[in-house]
């Protein structure tokens, strides 16, 4: 399985994989209605534009196809958009997309990064080096609600 550069010309098959990561990943964590909001099948333009301005890595099959996702937001030096397929789940991808992000966070000279997690997948990230700092709820404009939400950080190294 490749781990390579986005392309802005992959935007909807990239939000395609969120949806459906959403959808089958936080279905116990938050309420239908919200799920549903948080995850139109109508792409954000905004969407295109973070893969545009920030390094978003992508999981791609032998046929090209995504599977899984996640970026570097160089604004704020956090890790974003974590996302697998769920037929594509628990074979490491999402752990190789964060040791290649980590990898490029260290050559652009960040020192630590933070996340927002989703509480189901806190045990996740902690497995990648990740602490928690504290429980918040994050404002989500697509959702239409707070979503609880778990502050995170990792102190990066030479050599991840």
């Amino acid at each position: 399985m490749e781990i390579r550069l986005a392309t802005p010309d992959e935007a909807e098959a990239l939000w395609h994989v969120r949806n459906a990561a959403i959808r089958h990943g936080c279905k116990g964590v938050y309420a239908a209605e919200i799920i549903d909001a948080w995850t139109p099948d109508a792409m954000p333009e905004g969407h295109r534009k973070m893969i545009e301005d920030n390094p978003f890595y992508v999981a791609v099959t032998p046929e090209g196809q995504p599977v899984a996702t996640g970026f570097l937001d160089l604004e704020s030096g956090s890790i974003e958009a974590i996302f697998t397929l769920p037929e594509w789940g628990g074979q490491g991808l999402a752990a190789r997309i964060i040791r290649v992000l980590k990898q490029e966070a260290i050559a652009r000279g960040f020192t630590q990064l933070t996340l927002a997690s989703t509480p189901n997948a806190c045990g996740f990230y902690q497995k990648q080096g990740f602490t928690i700092v504290r429980e918040s709820f994050y404002p989500s404009k697509l959702a239409r609600a707070k979503l609880r939400c778990v502050d995170m950080v990792c102190e990066l190294t030479q050599g991840e």
